[in-house]
């Protein structure tokens, strides 16, 4: 019996192919987490699978003959129950109408800790993605916070070489302001000891003219 004979198998019973479909589905994806994450499926009458560590080991290829060495791995195991084994054996009848009796799964079985394992592997799975989102939108606000704070301070840098630039023009301004001051004064104290020393050149100079002119006089009546 393969897949789709078990699912046309339960189909009457669930009400349908595609109910049957789902629930076969279902139930064996239950138990294939289950034992992936390291739990054990116990089903009571039926048996129950685990997984089983099998350490490095040397085997022989069967074709060759030839010794290879065998990784560690981790593989599935099953255990028939002991109902189960019975009516294989014949030891025990199956009941009649086509039904196998089975007994509620204890604690940790296939009813218990698998639907636990999935419940948790899909809360974990929507943890991961809720903290992958938070961490991606601080990202996004923290750099463009950083890109803001880069303009803030490029723009504040070029205020200020702006301001000491001005600064610099008005001081020297004011200092070419204050040297065309001294210039000025200097100059007009300059003037008033100009005219001076041109007055008293000037007035010597008459002086000696006027003295010439009288002696030259004085010569022309004694002639």
């Amino acid at each position: 019996m393969n897949k789709a004979q078990l699912v046309e198998a339960i189909a009457d019973k669930l009400g349908g192919r595609q109910q049957a479909a789902d629930a076969v589905d279902a139930v064996l994806d239950a138990m294939v987490r289950a034992v992936v994450a390291g739990d054990r499926v116990s089903v009571t009458g039926f048996g129950s699978f685990e997984k089983v560590d099998r350490p490095a080991r040397y085997a022989r290829n069967p074709q060759t003959g030839e010794r290879v060495r065998v990784k560690k791995t981790s593989v599935p195991r099953f255990r028939a129950g002991q109902g189960f084994k019975d009516l294989v054996a014949g030891t025990k009848k199956l009941p009649k109408g086509g039904e196998v009796s089975v007994k509620k799964a204890p604690k940790g079985s296939l009813s218990g800790g698998a639907s636990a394992t999935v419940k948790k592997a899909v809360a974990k799975k929507a943890t991961t993605a809720k903290k992958a989102a938070a961490k991606t939108a601080v990202a996004k606000k923290t750099t463009a916070k950083k890109v803001v704070a880069k303009k803030v301070v490029a723009k504040t840098a070029a205020a200020k070489k702006t301001t000491a630039t001005a600064k610099k023009t008005t001081a020297t301004a004011k200092k070419a302001a204050t040297t065309a001051k001294k210039t000025t004064a200097t100059a007009k104290k300059t003037a008033p000891a100009a005219k001076k020393a041109t007055a008293k050149t000037t007035a010597p100079a008459k002086k000696t003219t006027a003295r010439k002119t009288t002696a030259k006089k004085t010569t022309a009546r004694k002639k």
